[in-house]
């Protein structure tokens, strides 16, 4: 599909479509309403929206607060400022309780682009895995956003959702189903296995496609849920291919690759390259200045898959 939708346009689509058919959801928000995509809630259900300025530590402790009288409740800022600034009352208030919110944070990953490395949140995955209770999310584009959107609100306990800020490709149909830990197949293969999640994927197709003009079958798998991750997809994909390539945008260290390794290592151990940001920070720059820059794009991850595939030992 040519057209481009940001993956919140998907979230708060959906978000507001729920608003009508569930009355036991809150809303609440850090600010941001705009910026992430809440505003159509906002307006249509103003009883059910509450909104504490920029205090996100607030937001989560009258988050958990409303879930702990039975409601659904769905908390909204940028990803940075949530992860980061009300990690304590995550952990304790929400994780600790099993308490039934939804944390969805906007404007995650390098493509931020001109917000800088201060607002570009590349630890996210990795310090939202680590909780218990947690479920981690990210889906690749605006339709699965809406898909993941209505799954959360039906899974009972904490769940944490990436959405991102630019317009991006729609990589999915609407027919294809959206299950909580379970991993959708993009394109099939035979020579290695190409695993991301976010609007990353749409960089990883292309490298499929580059590829497959020198002889390379690659496999690409949405694994949209990094917690619980699909153990049985990611084993399978292993087992086919042989050579394994994760592509995030996030820090190489504690995510999508990190969850993939810590089931390859155990049962499945086959050669593994991670694309993904370098134990740094971000900076100032357009989404694709920034997602080559930090070689994150399809001919870095097309490179990934030589080297994978490189190493892969001999059959037999």
């Amino acid at each position: 599909m040519d057209k481009k939708i940001a993956i919140r346009d998907g979230y708060g689509k959906a978000l507001a479509e729920l608003g009508k058919e569930d009355p036991n959801i809150i809303v609440v928000s850090a600010d941001l309403e705009d910026a992430n995509k809440i505003l159509a809630f906002r307006e249509a259900f103003p009883d059910r929206f509450y909104t504490y300025g920029i205090a996100e530590q607030d937001m989560i402790g009258a988050a958990c607060g409303f879930s702990l009288e039975g409601f659904t409740v769905f908390a909204n800022s940028f990803a940075v400022f949530m992860t980061n600034r009300a990690y304590d009352q995550i952990r304790m208030c929400v994780c600790y309780n099993n308490a039934n919110v939804k944390l969805v944070g906007s404007h995650g990953g390098i493509t931020v682009g001109p917000d800088g490395g201060s607002a570009q949140c590349l630890e996210d995955y990795a310090i939202m895995r680590a909780l218990p209770n947690m479920k981690v999310i990210s889906p690749c584009d605006a339709l699965e956003a809406a898909k993941a959107t209505r799954a959360i609100s039906r899974s009972r306990g904490p769940v944490y959702m990436r959405t991102a800020r630019p317009a991006s490709e729609i990589l999915t149909k609407e027919s294809d189903p959206f299950t909580i830990g379970k991993a959708n197949i993009l394109r099939e293969g035979k020579d290695a296995v190409i695993i991301g999640c976010g609007l990353i994927l749409g960089e990883a197709l292309s490298a499929a496609d580059m590829l497959e003009t020198s002889g390379i079958s690659a496999m690409v798998v949405n694994m949209h849920t990094l917690k619980p991750v699909d153990e049985e997809a990611v084993i399978n994909a292993a087992r086919k291919t042989g050579a394994v390539v994760t592509v995030e945008e996030h820090q190489v260290n504690g995510g999508l690759g990190s969850a993939v390794c810590e089931v390859l290592s155990r049962k499945m151990p086959v050669p593994v390259e991670m694309v993904a940001v370098k134990d740094t920070f971000g900076e100032s720059g357009e989404p694709e200045e920034l997602l080559a820059k930090y070689a994150l794009k399809d001919t870095d991850i097309a490179e990934a898959v030589r080297r994978a595939v490189g190493r892969r030992r001999p059959a037999g």
